[in-house]
């Protein structure tokens, strides 16, 4: 495997891109939603590398090296000397079609030799968690990690590429072959949890109504205080800890959107009717530590110095981070080494196992970490 990482701006780009020395066999693109050139940007690059496949998302942030950048592209150019790939596209209606379209994804994309799929979704029109469901249902036994596009946290509209097509309501992902890839993947958190635990007492998927009885958005709002009248946006820095069985490990859920009227919070994953819910608070040396956390249980699992890291973080940890956000991805390149190309985006939800033996999730507010070498 070749991997070029570059970091493009709408004044920059035109030059860049040509410069480009290996032959793509897949390009990566996360993109800033004020990035002008995008469509530009896809009509070079085919052009260029007519054969190439071309896979992205617009992001909360872009990640390219160990600097975190607004308004660019976070490109990488990826060779694959001995592993197949494919890729594959669903459109998207609904919030009710996710776990459908997850599953229609899986069923494209499987095949004989499947190591790994690579999925990103529409960040404000798919249910995350259905879909993962959708895709495990097809793929029990394969390795799936991505994550669901940002705009920069305005929570208005995001987008997806596919190779020559940009939009939103669709998802995509990319199937890859043969036992010569070497993948790792891993996701943390780092946020404590504090109060007592809540009973979900009515919801419907990814819909809060009520906790112990009680208006969610209402009891939501005391906790919250002032930061209050900023939800939803707020509402990234206190995200819910939950649980559906003692033994689960318990995931994490941020809030999408709120509705005064019926008093209901909107998640990004679902939030079942007799789980258990806690407020969650960030510390900031502990998301600093989850990242590390997280790259060491991808170097865990694919026992390679990795050639090419896709870092998904949640745009919350950014929020929350604020000037030292590079320090969480200064700490990956700590453990997966300076000759590992690194690339990313800040998100609306992070899709990963939290490690080897565990079923993939949806996840909030993670670092998730997805590494890829070929021997």
């Amino acid at each position: 495997m070749k991997v070029e990482q570059l970091s493009l701006t709408d004044a920059s780009w035109h030059d860049v891109v040509p410069t480009i020395k290996i032959k793509a066999s897949i390009f990566l693109l996360f993109i800033s939603p004020t990035f002008k050139g995008k469509k530009k940007l896809l009509t070079t690059l085919r052009k260029l590398h007519p054969d190439a496949t071309i896979m992205g998302c617009s992001t909360a942030g872009e990640i390219s090296g160990v600097k975190v950048n607004d308004d660019s592209v976070s490109l990488t150019a990826i060779e694959l000397e001995k592993t197949a790939h494919t890729i594959e596209q669903v459109h998207i209606n609904s919030m009710d079609e996710s776990f459908n379209a997850g599953a229609t994804l899986a069923s494209k994309l499987k095949s004989g030799g499947l190591k790994h799929v690579l999925v990103l979704s529409d960040g404000l029109n798919v249910n995350g968690a259905e879909l993962v469901d959708g895709l495990k249902n097809v793929l029990p036994n394969t390795s799936i990690t991505g994550g669901l596009a940002g705009d920069s946290g305005n929570f208005q509209d995001t987008f997806i590429v596919a190779n020559d097509t940009i939009s939103n309501k669709i998802i995509v992902g990319i199937g890859f072959y043969g036992n010569d890839l070497k993948v790792g993947f891993s996701s943390k958190g780092g946020w404590d949890s504090f109060g007592i635990d809540r009973l979900v007492t009515k919801s419907d998927k990814n819909v809060l109504y009520e906790l112990d009885g009680l208006p969610a958005l209402e009891l939501y709002k005391s906790f919250l205080g002032d930061n209050a009248k900023n939800l939803p946006s707020s509402g990234l820095l206190f995200p819910l800890s939950m649980r559906v069985n003692d033994h689960d490990i318990p995931v994490v859920r941020t809030i999408l959107g709120v509705n005064e009227e019926d008093q209901s919070l909107t998640f990004a994953g679902n939030i079942p009717t007799g789980s258990y819910v806690r407020l969650m608070k960030a510390n900031i040396d502990r998301l600093i530590d989850g990242a590390e956390d997280s790259a060491k249980g991808a170097f865990k699992i694919s026992k390679e110095n990795a050639e090419l890291s896709i870092l998904i973080s949640c745009v919350g940890r950014r929020f929350v981070l604020k000037q030292l956000v590079e320090e969480e991805v200064e700490v990956v390149q700590d453990i997966v080494g300076k000759k590992s190309k690194i690339t990313g985006f800040y998100s609306y939800g992070e899709i990963a196992p939290f490690g080897k033996f565990s079923p993939c999730e949806l996840h909030n507010q993670t670092m998730t970490i997805t590494t890829l070498s070929e021997c």
